[in-house]
């Protein structure tokens, strides 16, 4: 929608959602990952762990 981000917050026990799959995981240092809001393209990347 014209290079707008929307963060939605989902209640995790809400009926409404079946499943959670996760498709990636990715190493961070920080538990609150704010910063990557004024980040486009590859600089909002994290690095993927290796499996």
């Amino acid at each position: 929608a014209n290079n707008v981000g929307v963060e939605r917050i989902f209640p995790i026990y809400s009926e409404s959602l079946e499943s959670i799959t996760v498709l990636r995981r990715g190493r961070v240092r920080r538990a609150r990952l704010f910063y990557l809001r004024d980040r486009r393209g590859k600089a909002a990347r994290i690095k993927e762990l290796k499996k």
